[in-house]
């Protein structure tokens, strides 16, 4: 009996024992791996997790550029329209938004040039800012039928300066693209008494041009930035060009006439507190 009870308890002990030693052993390995599997999957969602911050943060990123640019790298659609005294620009891009992030050229946003269908009449105005993408000037037009050319410089987007026409009360027939314009013999103008004289380095096309103005530099004042400005077009209205002084301080300017044909130039001086306007129309040869 006394055997027996001791093999049994023996027997006992092992056995517990074994399984002592059994359960360390399995709840360590199972701990392992699930440690393991804890740990690469802790290191896994954390990869994730860092992913997912920077996929956010570039996310971020680019919509706050995208916010700043509208439509950024696309191209610029200009609706021109009159209505009550007022010019009404409106700027979007491809996907029909506003395109509101201009640059600043030459102490404006925005320069809108106006002529009539025969280029008789000019203008100069600056419109402003009323909305996301919308620009308004006040001005009254005689009527007549117009040629608007909304210079701008959009931030990072493709445009090119191109004619929007707009009419101003009752149609006159509409006779802008049968312009006949007569080179001037003389470049020579006179408007309120003050006199300028343009010079021009070539009247070839495919070479690049000077235009030198003289004029009574003595009362000439810094207009928009600059001693002064030419916006010139051709005989249809079609192929616009605003020109900038080489040098800001003096009247001379430099530029380039593509095509052979009848061109007519604005030159724009500030004098004794007035912006005088003096035309000039030159033939370009071959």
């Amino acid at each position: 009996m006394k055997k027996w009870a001791i093999a049994a308890v023996l027997y006992l002990a092992l056995v517990v024992v074994g399984y002592s030693v059994y359960a360390a052993n399995f709840k360590e390995d199972d701990g392992r791996g699930k440690m393991g599997m804890g740990s690469d999957d802790t290191s896994h969602k954390s990869e994730e997790a860092s992913g997912s911050m920077e996929s956010m943060d570039g996310m971020e990123n680019s919509s706050h550029d995208h916010g700043a640019v509208q439509g950024l790298y696309g191209d610029v659609f200009v609706k021109v329209g009159y209505e009550n005294g007022k010019v009404r620009i409106s700027l979007r891009n491809d996907q029909g938004k506003p395109v509101d992030h201009l640059e600043i050229n030459h102490e404006k946003k925005m320069h809108l040039i106006v002529v009539d269908e025969h280029l008789d009449k000019y203008y100069h105005l600056h419109p402003e800012r009323v909305g996301a993408g919308e620009y308004e000037a006040a001005f009254q037009f005689p009527e007549g039928s117009y040629k608007a050319f909304v210079d701008i410089k959009p931030f990072k987007m493709n445009y090119h300066v191109s004619p929007k026409s707009f009419q101003v009360g009752s149609a006159t027939g509409g006779h802008g693209h049968d312009n006949k314009l007569t080179p001037d013999g003389i470049l020579a103008k006179t408007v309120d008494g003050k006199k300028v004289v343009m010079e021009m380095s070539s009247a070839k096309a495919g070479t690049p041009v000077t235009l030198k103005f003289n004029l009574d530099e003595s009362s000439l004042e810094p207009y928009l930035g600059a001693a002064g400005h030419v916006v010139i077009l051709d005989e249809q209205g079609e192929h616009y060009l605003h020109v900038h002084p080489a040098n800001e301080k003096k009247p001379v300017f430099k530029t380039e006439f593509i095509e052979p044909g009848i061109y007519k130039i604005w030159a724009e001086f500030k004098q004794d507190g007035k912006v005088r306007v003096f035309p000039f129309v030159v033939e370009i040869m071959k």
